[in-house]
């Protein structure tokens, strides 16, 4: 292959549609691990306040008034006497209650809590066997709850390795609401902290009755904890196998049909998850016939916006054929109010999605133009923030370098060519390689319909900043501007001065003017010339 053709698979993304559609590698992971922690401090809020009468509704009373019946608070130093208190050999079920509750509280500080030091008082293979205490409920409630806030922090492994994740997954299945959201909770955290702990949660069986529990969830608080650790369940990066997350979207487009906005906001995410990759995963979000509700999302809370924009982003860097089936849900619809986001994400990702439509078919294009807000898309490219002006140069490439004629005419019409000029001087190569090819692509059609586009290069000081791009330090930037300037600006220098060309008269050569010229005594303009002429001989 060439380095142009080269050059062209990585960067000309309207010539290959396939190499078009640029799908998102970075991750949401500290999003995520944000709302994680947000979701445990929550819940050691709750240890201290006494619940409302809504939420006693649809909690089971006695594990209700157990969360408030010990007002001790516990510290570090009562450590080892609780650990003493554990290792009695016929401990009866009040004190075992109670020691784990204090082991519960010592962990639910809100700042820091001193999770290494109960693991370096060795009890953490009780906590994990009083989740095998299936007629306690109340007891396993309080070691799930405990292990829960230390899965909470850096030392998430040392659960999995004590091995209380089957027992988890087991306990989803419980007939206490309760021990069932304390269990999805901490499957949340597993799954949360890394791709491989992801995997061993998977792997453990836990995705059937983790979403069972969406289905038919013993209350509210429950059914949003489920969702959100189903959130976690499908992201991360290697990415889970799409047959362990796939029984997932169905349940997922049943709960974007509710106006739950909390559940709609990890759905989405979960969503977004899914969908990043090959079309066989995109396939599968498509199928599950959630593309209206998924567009529906696209409003103004910001919660849904930027997990749904995320989502769309996924599915038209897919094949035509996907990309498709979101604009025909409404998705342009939609375009105009994210592009005048005040939120400087959501206006990348808006410009991230049309950049990918318009790596499409030409209809697909031609949608772009009509509907996708292109005035807006190119004052952005030329005054917006660094990382929105460039995809939405990408907007405005993709259909310089796929668009028919008129299509590109349209752009240009739009203000295109000062759009790609006006990142010429940027120091980002694969920018600057993105830019000189919709210039490119504009001269070339310029030519053949003798349009005089290179004044228009020229008037916004994109000729000069082509010229500088001359001694970029990439051969690439560097062989493009050549090839521009000596294309579509070189003909009035390159072209040849009989008078100063040098000629050959035998072994005599004259260069400035002509002998008949000099012995005239008058310059090439016709002044006369006060310096005498000659030719000179360089023959021996």
């Amino acid at each position: 292959m060439s380095r142009e053709n080269s050059r062209r698979s990585d960067f000309k993304k309207g010539i290959d549609a396939m190499e078009g559609r640029r799908r998102r590698t970075e991750t949401t992971i500290s999003l995520r691990k944000n709302k994680k922690d947000e979701g445990i401090a929550k819940r050691r809020a709750m240890a201290v306040a006494a619940p409302s009468p809504t939420m006693s509704t649809v909690m089971n009373d006695s594990i209700s008034a157990s969360t408030l019946e010990s007002k001790k608070v516990y510290s570090v130093a009562d450590i080892p006497s609780l650990k003493t208190a554990l290792q009695q050999p016929n401990i009866d079920d009040a004190a075992l209650l109670d020691v784990v509750r204090g082991f519960r509280k010592i962990l639910s500080v809100e700042v820091d809590p001193p999770v290494d030091e109960v693991l370096a008082s060795g009890v953490l293979p009780a906590f994990v066997q009083m989740l095998q205490l299936n007629d306690k409920p109340k007891v396993q409630f309080e070691a799930a709850w405990a292990l829960t806030n230390i899965a909470s922090t850096e030392q998430t492994k040392a659960i999995v390795d004590a091995g209380a994740v089957p027992h988890f997954t087991q306990l989803l299945s419980s007939s206490d609401p309760e021990v069932r959201e304390q269990c999805a909770w901490c499957l949340g955290n597993i799954a949360g902290d890394s791709a491989a702990l992801r995997n061993i949660v998977l792997s453990s069986g836990a995705m059937q009755p983790l979403l069972q529990n969406i289905v038919q969830p013993g209350n509210d608080s429950l059914f949003l904890n489920c969702v959100w650790a189903l959130s976690n369940f499908c992201r991360g990066k290697p990415q889970p196998e799409l047959s362990d997350v796939a029984p997932a979207v169905p349940i997922l487009a049943q709960i974007l049909k509710g106006n739950n906005a909390a559940a709609n906001a990890d759905t989405l995410w979960a969503l977004s998850y899914i969908s990043d990759g090959d079309d066989d995963r995109i396939q599968t979000v498509i199928d599950s016939g959630l593309c209206g509700d998924l567009v529906g999302t696209l409003g103004d809370d910001s919660n849904l916006a930027t997990p749904a924009l995320r989502t769309v982003g996924n599915i038209v860097s897919g094949n035509d054929e996907q990309t498709q089936a979101v604009i025909e849900a409404g998705l342009m619809s939609k375009m105009q109010g994210l592009l005048n986001n005040p939120k400087r994400m959501i206006r990348k990702e808006a410009c991230w999605v049309l950049s990918n439509i318009a790596a499409g078919t030409h209809s697909q294009i031609s949608v772009v133009l009509k509907k996708g807000g292109m005035q807006r898309v190119i004052e952005m490219a030329t005054s917006s923030e660094w990382e929105v002006r460039k995809e939405a140069i990408w907007v405005v490439s993709n259909i310089a370098t796929g668009g028919t004629d008129k299509q590109v005419m349209s752009v240009v019409e739009a203000g295109a060519i000062e759009a790609v000029c006006s990142i010429l001087n940027a120091h980002d190569t694969k920018m600057l390689l993105v830019a000189l090819d919709a210039v490119d692509h504009i001269l070339k059609l310029g030519v053949k319909l003798n349009k005089d586009y290179p004044s228009f290069v020229d008037e916004c000081e994109g000729l000069s900043m082509i010229e500088d791009l001359q001694e970029h330090e990439s051969d690439e930037v560097y062989q493009k501007a050549v090839m521009i300037i000596e294309t579509y600006f070189g003909a009035d220098d390159g072209e040849e001065n009989e008078n100063i060309a040098p000629e050959n008269n035998g072994s005599t050569f004259s260069f400035g003017v002509s002998q008949k010229t000099a012995d005239d005594g008058k310059c090439v303009n016709g002044h006369n010339n006060s310096q005498p002429m000659a030719t000179f001989n360089f023959s021996n």
